[in-house]
């Protein structure tokens, strides 16, 4: 079960994400140069937004690299095109044939691209806005359509970064080995090095290094949560947006390195989920000539699906990886200590994120109440105060609630309480190809092509369907936002209705309604966050899909 639920999402993000472009660009001989510290790259202009594409930022993570922090790029002689897109990052499951990964991905993947407008000079101190997609770690590409930002004054780079068990893995040889690097979650890893090579690089392009805002979906969302918590990421970026982000401990949050038991929502180690997965493919025993074994597997059998259970077996993907050096602790941790990255925040979901028993495999709206235990009537009161809702509706609330919605309101009091400022959203606006099929509004990744407002760019997945100009509108209200938060830490703007900051005591936040006007407001779903804040302490026996 487990292993379809991966794969459902992995299929949800791909088809909900409108961002990555369908098609590619022929090799340019002319076209806007720019010295990196590595060496010139040559983008395309098309109209008034420059892009440079399959930009490297680290080594190629292969061979004796693999499970290694991310090394530096080697220097290249004369002029690099870059107006191609790069591999995205070794990946299976779904569009890819048996046996093989995903055409067009690769473990050589470390690449990141950019956009700027086309009149950026060098030393224009734009800012700069630093894309993270998401995929459940286990798919999802960085190259994106960035064009709807750079229109707008921002320069955009979106990046790729290790998936799967290239992304995340652990193995008590690779713990020994080399004790002085970085180990566990090498995803974090490329994301870290791709901001050190924005400091390093985009004042050549025209941007700023000191007005970097971080922004990621789903996973990516997760990852700007560790970002602003990983000490070595600190000083790398000034702003944070979480797109269906989270916030709090128990999906993709944080798996103890070596411990058993040591957390209810993860009992087993990642060390022992790399056992288990050398198991899996006949390596006997935990030595270096083990992980020797390991780093000569085909990538194909390094990635797998994304499995968490082996087809009914032990566990063999650990998800993000709480090591204690690198990523030292969860954000929800960090974010109680108040110890977090000193940064403006805004973060919010959509009102409709995901069915199914994704959290929790109750089948009935009865036995879902029962395990709120002493809660359980205002549970009811909460989610279906008549009695009358459907069990879909209920069930696609509450995972909305516990794993996105919740979170992103106790993200935002942790910043309110250090004194930064922070903007709660949520989208409830249903694009017009959709409204037939999304009853309770609109699901997981559906704004995100609204914030890059490049609605009907497609991604792959046939003709993209034509935006309606109520559609366009919402999308460029919301990019307005977006930028200007990029540009100030203030979301707000001229000829926009005005999004209240968010404190506990007035609890406001911006709504994208179904209608499709942008309201400042008393946050709708107050009564079903507050149950479900209360519900935490009893997370482990609510969240049935323990540490997903």
């Amino acid at each position: 079960m487990k292993n379809l639920l991966v794969g459902f999402l992995s299929f949800l993000l791909a088809i909900s994400i409108d961002v990555q472009s369908a098609s590619g660009n022929t090799k340019q001989t002319s076209g806007p140069e720019i010295k990196t510290k590595s060496g010139v790259v040559r983008g395309v202009t098309e109209g008034d937004v420059s892009s440079f594409k399959g930009i490297p930022f680290a080594a190629p993570p292969v061979g004796e690299f693999r499970w290694r922090p991310p090394q530096p790029v080697e220097a290249w002689e004369g002029v690099r095109d870059a107006s191609e897109f790069g591999p995205t990052c070794a990946a299976v499951g779904w569009g890819a044939a048996a046996g093989t990964i995903q055409q067009g991905s690769s473990e050589d993947c470390l690449y990141l691209n950019v956009w700027t407008p086309a009149t950026a000079k060098e030393g224009a101190k734009l800012p700069v806005m630093v894309w993270i997609h998401g995929g459940g770690f286990t798919g999802g590409s960085g190259n994106t359509n960035g064009a709807g930002f750079a229109k707008q004054g921002v320069i955009l780079v979106s990046m790729n970064y290790r998936l799967g068990r290239l992304g995340h893995f652990a193995f008590p040889a690779l713990s020994a080995e080399r004790p002085e690097e970085a180990k566990g979650s090498y995803a974090f890893m490329d994301q870290i090095a791709a901001l050190k090579w924005v400091q390093e690089n985009i004042s050549a392009f025209g941007g700023d290094p000191n007005n970097v805002t971080i922004f990621g979906f789903s996973a990516g969302g997760v990852s700007v949560h560790s970002l602003l918590t990983i000490p070595t990421a600190s000083g790398l970026f000034h702003k944070a947006i979480g797109h269906s982000s989270g916030g709090r401990d128990g999906v993709l949050t944080g798996r103890p390195m070596n411990k058993e038991n040591a957390d209810a929502l993860y009992p087993v180690s990642a060390e022992t989920i790399g056992i288990n997965f050398a198991k899996m493919h006949g390596i006997e025993g935990t030595d270096a000539e083990a992980l020797a074994k390991l780093r000569a597997l085909p990538v194909v059998k390094i990635v797998g699906g994304g499995e968490t259970d082996g087809q009914g077996g032990p566990r063999i993907y650990p998800g993000p990886i709480l090591d204690g050096k690198f990523v030292v602790e969860t954000a929800e941790s960090a974010y109680n200590a108040g110890r977090q990255a000193k940064v403006p925040l805004m973060i919010g979901n959509n009102s409709a994120e995901i069915g199914g028993g994704f959290v929790n495999s109750s089948t009935t709206k009865e036995e879902l109440f029962a395990l709120f235990g002493d809660l359980e009537n205002e549970a009811k009161a909460a989610y279906d105060p008549d009695g009358t809702k459907e069990f879909a509706e209920v069930q696609a609330r509450f995972n909305t609630d516990w794993v996105w919605a919740e979170p992103a309101r106790f993200s935002a009091r942790a910043f309110t309480a250090i004194g930064e400022p922070a903007y709660i959203f949520l989208f409830d606006y249903v694009p017009s190809y959709m409204k037939e099929r999304a009853p309770y509004g609109p699901g997981h990744g559906t704004d995100i092509s609204f914030a890059f407002d490049i609605l009907g760019e497609g991604g792959g997945f046939g003709p993209p369907p034509t935006p309606t100009a109520e559609d366009q509108d919402v999308a460029r209200t919301m990019n307005a936002y977006w930028v200007n938060f990029a540009k100030t830490g203030d979301p707000n703007g001229e000829g926009l209705p005005n999004w209240p900051l968010n404190k506990p005591e007035t609890n406001q936040i911006l709504e994208f309604q179904r209608d499709g006007k942008v309201v400042g407001e008393t946050d709708p779903t107050k009564a079903r966050l507050d149950v479900i804040e209360k519900a935490f302490k009893n997370r482990a026996r609510i969240q049935t899909r323990g540490g997903i």
